[in-house]
């Protein structure tokens, strides 16, 4: 049964109460960060206390600057006394998608992301949404709560982004959403975040990804090695989609004891989420949306198929990996040639 959204809003606040203390966690992306943003000024005066929390260390130029010009107060779950809380909220994730989200059992899930079997007191997800600040935009609206210049602005970025300005998996409600928000937010704070996107110290990964990018049927599979930041990776396989006759970008990179791969296509063929799964699934955490995904691999999961030190055997393995599951074979991966 489809709810309105005034149903899944009052839904929603049956679970809080004025004594309520409440935490919401994320893993801060400009969706999640806004999101969170929403959900604060949803719960304001109606429960005791909010505190927003994120699992990840912020190192992304643009979230540093949304945090900052927004003025998002966020702190690092382990930083937190979760025994001052006693309701807890996630948004823009599940349980599944990190160990960290396991901490605490939720009181409520609101998630775009396709469903994890996450169990909540209330959960709202739907997968086929383009940004969980839409979802949060159809609350606040069904509150009748005029968002602040900059709760707006930030949704209004979280949609831009996530849908990759409307390129990706958009509905009308995401197209509403924006609308709505472009009336209330400050256009100008929103392009400053969003040129916030390059570091000086990020430039030398791009020159090692056009120097050793390996192009294969127009995709391009690229090894970074060791990385400062795995966000470096999303901008590297952001900036190949802009190539023409670029279709998937597939790039790497090892931070905290992990091969990060993060995807990238047309969102005309394969299903990147899809690709993700079966290529990586059985070695960590994999999955994402038709047009981006991302696997996570502990590095010892995979040391006897491949030699995660050498970025070459690395990126064959990779490539060999993603082009058997994008051909419709059904082989598996087996340790490369040293």
């Amino acid at each position: 049964m489809q709810l309105s959204a005034t149903e899944r809003l009052r839904r929603f606040y049956r679970h809080f109460s004025g004594e309520s203390h409440v935490l919401v966690t994320i893993n801060a992306d400009p969706d999640a960060i806004a999101s969170a943003m929403a959900v604060k000024r949803l719960l304001w005066r109606n429960v005791a206390s909010v505190a927003l929390s994120n699992i990840n260390i912020v190192k992304r130029p643009d979230n540093i600057a949304m945090i900052r010009l927004l003025g998002v107060k966020l702190t690092h779950i382990d930083d937190v006394v979760l025994d001052r809380y006693d309701r807890f909220v996630i948004v823009d994730a599940q349980p599944d998608h990190s160990e960290a989200f396991r901490r605490f059992a939720p009181t409520a899930i609101i998630d775009h992301h396709p469903d994890a079997d996450g169990a909540a007191a209330f959960s709202d997800i739907r997968p086929n949404y383009g940004a969980t600040a839409t979802m949060m935009t159809e609350y606040l609206r069904a509150a009748k709560i005029k968002p602040s210049s900059k709760l707006a602005t930030g949704l209004y970025y979280a949609i831009k982004t996530d849908t990759h300005n409307f390129q990706s998996r958009t509905l009308l409600e995401d197209l509403r959403a924006f609308q709505f928000l472009f009336r209330h937010a400050n256009i100008h704070l929103a392009q400053k975040i969003e040129q916030a996107e390059l570091r000086f110290d990020f430039l030398k990964y791009f020159k090692t990804a056009l120097r050793d990018m390996r192009v294969r049927r127009n995709k391009v599979y690229v090894c970074l090695g060791p990385v400062i930041n795995p966000d470096v990776c999303v901008l590297i396989a952001d900036f190949f989609m802009k190539v023409n006759p670029v279709k998937w970008s597939i790039v790497s990179g090892i931070f905290d004891g992990q091969v990060i791969i993060v995807f990238r296509n047309d969102g005309i063929r394969k299903n990147a989420g899809r690709v993700a799964r079966q290529s990586f699934g059985r070695f960590g955490s994999a999955g994402g949306h038709k047009s981006m995904a991302r696997a996570e691999i502990p590095l010892e999961n995979i040391r006897d198929l491949v030699d995660p030190d050498s970025e070459k055997d690395l990126l064959v393995w990779m490539t060999d990996s993603v082009e058997m599951k994008t051909e419709n074979t059904k082989k598996t991966a087996t340790p490369i040639d040293r």
